[in-house]
């Protein structure tokens, strides 16, 4: 009996050590400077991405990950170079957690695509393309120097955003140029929340979308708030957008809506709530229906009506050289205009397009 117990105790132990190389914990993370390995750990419940460089040319992909999974972010992760349209990274799946975990930073290295061209001259690589369903959350991401947009946020639901930074200060004299941080479209249910964003372009850019939350968020230097510009795609509906306790600090705009000249769609419901700007460099708050190739043409078209505005309570001050509002619009209706104050500046004439019985002027 004590030899038999013997023979099975060596079993075993034998077969401990020979499934020891399929540790978990080997296979789910990925590092270096290969992506040979990266549909192994795309199979895995907990990914770990660690010190990885990505070859130039070639994205992240983390797209149609195990509903449940989460990715979590170590160290630095960096990509090589070459002019590509990109994205950098592609995360998709639904009930998806990703995270950053302490000390990481995911650095795209904006410089050596930065021309001051922005969407022409050299071909940059968008970064971050989400398409995340089911409860998602991306958490404490640590983002620096996008070469060109950082989030595009497409297709996705149910989804929040929150604790991210994204430090894209060096562009400011490097010639960042179009770095949107959040480029919004085709989804719904998403809040973006608790987010601090240094950049060169719009904060967030809603282009189309329903029940979308942008809420007690810091944003530098850029272009502001924005719904739009909306109308030309193939999507061209914001319905139910919140823009609350936010602060614009030192950007072109505060606060803007921006539709296309000629195009057609909606932008409905949306509400501007308790935001404060400081040191706007243009326009405080701008609501403009004539964008086109991104310029404005003075001649705003209706299209594209803006109904259901609430702008509650925004506070602050601009510049010297600055317009407190900016309003040129048509088929515009049931607008509700209180308790906004924005000192410094000037006031703009030629405002058009202003809801009767609104409170809102320039």
């Amino acid at each position: 009996m004590v030899l038999a117990s013997s023979v099975l105790l060596s079993a075993l132990y034998a077969f401990a050590v020979s499934a020891a190389p399929l540790s978990k914990r080997d296979s789910c993370t990925l590092s270096g400077s290969s992506l040979s390995s990266l549909s192994a750990v795309k199979k895995c419940s907990s990914i770990i991405i660690k010190d990885l460089t990505v070859p130039a040319g070639k994205t992240l992909d983390l797209s149609g990950l195990t509903s449940g999974t989460t990715v979590t972010f170590q160290g630095t992760t960096t990509f090589g170079y070459k002019e590509w349209a990109g994205p950098l990274i592609s995360i998709s799946g639904s009930k998806i957690n990703v995270v950053g975990a302490s000390g990481h930073v995911i650095d795209g290295q904006g410089a050596k695509w930065w021309d001051g061209k922005g969407d022409s001259g050299k071909v940059k690589p968008k970064f971050v393309k989400l398409g995340l369903t089911g409860t998602s959350k991306v958490t404490g991401l640590n983002i620096k120097n996008a070469p060109h947009q950082v989030f595009s946020v497409n297709k996705c639901s149910d989804l929040t955003i929150s604790g991210v930074t994204v430090d894209i200060k060096a562009g400011d004299s490097a010639g960042g140029h179009n770095t949107d941080a959040f480029d919004v479209g085709s989804s719904t249910n998403v809040v973006i929340q608790g987010c601090t964003v240094y950049n060169q372009d719009d904060c967030i850019a809603v282009n189309s979308g329903k029940n979308i939350k942008f809420l007690n968020n810091n944003c530098y230097n850029g272009h502001g708030i924005s719904i739009g510009s909306v109308g030309g795609r193939s999507d061209n509906v914001v319905n139910g957008f919140w823009a609350q306790n936010n602060r614009v600090i030192n950007s072109d705009n505060g606060l803007r809506i921006k539709t296309v000249q000629g195009a057609t769609g909606s932008v409905s419901n949306v509400n501007f709530i308790g935001n404060k700007i400081s040191g706007i460099k243009k326009f405080g708050i701008v609501i403009e229906g004539d964008y086109l190739n991104g310029k404005t043409t003075g001649t705003a078209t209706g299209g594209v009506p803006i109904t259901g505005l609430v702008m509650k309570d925004n506070t602050g001050s601009v510049t010297s050289s600055a317009k407190r509002v900016k309003i040129l619009v048509k088929s515009a209706s049931n607008w509700k205009w209180s308790g906004v104050s924005i000192s410094g500046g000037s006031s703009l004439s030629g405002c058009s397009g202003i809801p009767s019985g609104s409170g809102a002027s320039c």
